[in-house]
Parts: structure tokens; C-alpha cells; sequence
């Protein structure tokens, strides 16, 4: 196992009626600024137990942070953060608002030029506004992470941003909010889970075996609920499951003492900034296509992997391919497509294009090797086609 130091400071309370808790996690007297999504919070209930448990507060309200948070609109509830005097950020939805929100409490403070160069030129941020958050849509494990995306769609870039200012101070996880995610958002929410286990998993052998077994409970879990939470949504323990896999994934926990991997994230971002693409879906595009591209250095894992978690039995070369196949079939499961070309007739030159833009960030070695160059991600993106 390699070294490692882990520490995280945010607050889980999870359980149903939990959001009525809020007024026990927010400091007395502060100027909340109450960020959410599209409104469906306010068609699902959660809106309501919100507003009720912050009766005593002073409450700015800004909704309309879409999907794959973009800058343009953060700015203009940056704006609202420096005219209203706020002094405290609540997310409420799932990870894109969570992610804008770590953008806003980042730029609140930031005194050098253009906010964006917080993402540009990978400006740690070590202090930021407090915020804490509800989750309403488990996916992404941001309500217990200090990182975030954002999307500029004036230069078609997506780009990441963390630091130790970005943890939330509190993340409340209320199963019951589940019943009310859209299908298509659950299988996302399912993928995305899965496939950020595999970003920290499916690397090469360093003995971590508690860690490991960590991450193959995750994903066995999903593969369990999956089927369940599809069919119903309104079942607690299966949402409950659900939503803590969703965390357990990406709090930092499964990935100390290994190596990692974030390539497959590297490239599914550029598919999303290029073509809009459903961030989870853009990782199943990529994710196959990567592992059999670097079958002979991920074949250990691969073959564990499919081992352990599929339970496949065999030659260990035959079990490691049949292991990628059954991670397609699983995202096929859950009605996610595998390949570009069934989600853009544009694809073409789609790597060539990517290829470049990791050449002029200097993005030159990627993977756990950090060996992956511009010319590899060129030939992974182009299997996915």
C-alpha cells in the first residue's frame, strides 16, 4: 500500500426527515444564499422542508444552475453574493449545483483577476465561503468532496478546480428524495458512481487489499440495486444504498493508499464540453474503450476485478476481457450507450480535436503511469466512436 494521509471534515447526517436538521448545521445570524437547479425542488417537497427550516434566517434565493454548471450563470450569482452581503451558501440539488456552488465559494474570496483563472491555471483554494448542502440527486459525490467541474460553453472547455477550502461543511443525505429522480437520471447517477470506483480501482496491484475490497463493495452494491432502484425509487433501502455509494465513491476514502487512474474523467469531459453529453454517459463512452486500449498494464486488476465482482472464472487473460464486456452490458442495463456515434452523427474528428487541446494544456501524461499521451487519448476517443 502506498502512503497516504486522509482527512475529511464534512458532516454527513443521513437519514429521512434529516433536512429539518438545517437550522442545527447553519450559524445563527448568517445571510444565506440558497442555490438550487432547475425547480424541481419545488414541484418534489423539498423546497418546502428547506424554506421551513430556514425560517429564521435571512434567505436569498438564486435557482437556474443548469447541468454541467456553467460560468456565465455562476457569475451572475457571484454577483448576488457580493450585493446581498452573503455570508453563507447552501446547495440545494445534486452535483452540479454542488459544483457551482464550490465554484462561488471559491470566487467569493478570490482577489486575483478573472475567476476563471481559478480553473485555468489550477488555483488551489484553501479557504472559501462556508456552505453546506441537500442532496437531491446522488451521483457525482460532491456533497462530500472538495472538488468541482465547471463548463464555459463560450470556449466549449470544461474544466476542474479543489482544495482543502472546498469541503463542505455539512452534506444532509434524506433517502426519500430519491423518489422523485427521473429514470435517465438514476441510470447517470448509478454510472457515474460506478465508473468513479473504477477510476481509483482498476489501475495495477500495490497490496491494498482493504482498499480494494472496498471499492469491489461499492460497485457490488450497485450492480445489486441497480435493478431495484430502476424499477422503484420509492424503496428507502434501496435509495438509501444508493445515495451512500454515491458518497462512499468519491469522499477520498477508497482512493488512499493507491494509485489512480482519472483519465477516463480527463477525456468524458472534453465529450461533454464538445457535444452537451450526460457527464456519466460520456465516462461509458470512454471507459471500455480505455481499459482494452491498456489491457497489458490494467490486465491484474481487470482480471480481479472480474473475478471478484462479477464472479467470472477462467484463464486469467480470458476473465480481464470478459470482465470489460461485462461492464458494457451493465451500463447497456441501465439503457446507456456505449459509443459516440450513437449520441453525435458529428463525431468525426472528435479525437483529433481533443488530442490537441491536451497537447496545448500540456496535458502530456495521463493515467497512473501518467504515460497516456495526446496521441494515445487520440487512439482511446477513436474507438469509442
Amino acid at each position: 500500500m502506498l502512503n497516504f494521509e486522509f482527512k475529511n471534515p464534512t458532516k454527513l447526517i443521513f437519514g429521512t426527515g434529516k433536512i429539518a436538521q438545517l437550522a442545527q448545521e447553519i450559524p445563527a445570524g448568517a445571510r444565506v444564499l440558497l442555490l438550487y437547479g432547475g425547480g424541481s425542488i419545488k414541484t418534489n417537497g423539498i423546497y418546502d422542508q428547506v424554506k421551513a427550516a430556514l425560517a429564521n434566517y435571512d434567505v436569498v434565493e438564486f435557482g437556474g444552475i443548469p447541468a454541467n454548471p456553467e460560468y456565465e450563470v455562476l457569475l451572475k450569482a457571484l454577483s448576488v453574493i457580493k450585493e446581498q452581503s452573503i455570508t453563507y451558501l447552501l446547495a440545494v440539488g445534486g452535483g452540479s449545483v454542488i459544483d457551482g456552488t464550490k465554484f462561488l465559494a471559491s470566487a467569493a474570496y478570490y482577489t486575483g483577476g478573472e475567476p476563471w483563472d481559478i480553473l485555468s491555471q489550477s488555483i488551489r483554494t484553501e479557504h472559501g465561503m462556508p456552505f453546506g448542502t441537500v442532496l437531491t440527486l446522488p451521483a457525482t459525490g460532491s456533497e462530500m468532496n472538495s472538488g468541482a467541474v465547471i463548463t464555459r460553453a463560450e470556449t466549449q472547455e470544461k474544466r476542474s478546480m479543489g482544495g482543502a477550502g472546498l469541503f463542505p461543511a455539512f452534506s444532509i443525505l434524506d433517502p426519500q428524495v430519491v423518489r422523485s429522480v427521473p429514470q435517465r437520471q438514476l441510470a447517470n447517477g448509478i454510472t457515474d458512481a460506478f465508473t468513479h470506483v473504477l477510476e481509483q480501482y482498476m489501475t495495477y496491484p500495490v497490496g491494498a487489499r482493504l482498499q480494494d475490497r472496498f471499492a469491489e463493495s461499492i460497485m457490488q452494491t450497485l450492480i445489486e440495486i441497480a435493478p431495484v432502484i430502476m424499477q422503484n425509487p420509492a424503496d428507502t433501502d434501496a435509495a438509501g444504498d444508493f445515495m451512500y455509494c454515491c458518497t462512499m465513491a468519491l469522499n477520498g476514502l477508497i482512493q488512499k493508499g493507491v494509485p489512480t487512474d482519472w483519465a477516463v474523467h480527463a477525456m468524458g469531459h472534453e465529450l461533454t464540453a464538445l457535444y452537451n453529453i450526460d457527464h456519466a454517459r460520456t465516462l461509458a463512452i470512454i471507459a471500455p474503450s480505455h481499459y482494452r486500449y491498456n489491457f497489458r498494464t490494467k490486465r491484474e486488476k481487470l482480471t480481479q476485478y472480474g473475478q471478484r465482482v462479477w464472479g467470472l472464472t477462467g484463464p486469467p487473460e480470458e476473465v480481464a476481457i470478459r470482465a470489460i464486456g461485462r461492464t458494457e452490458e451493465f451500463f447497456h442495463s441501465l439503457d446507456i450507450k456505449t459509443k459516440l456515434s450513437q449520441y453525435t452523427e458529428n463525431y468525426e474528428g472528435t479525437a483529433e480535436r481533443i488530442a490537441e487541446r491536451f497537447t496545448e494544456r500540456g496535458w502530456l501524461g495521463l493515467g497512473e503511469h501518467k504515460s497516456l499521451t495526446p496521441q494515445d487519448v487520440r487512439a482511446i476517443v477513436e474507438m469509442s466512436y
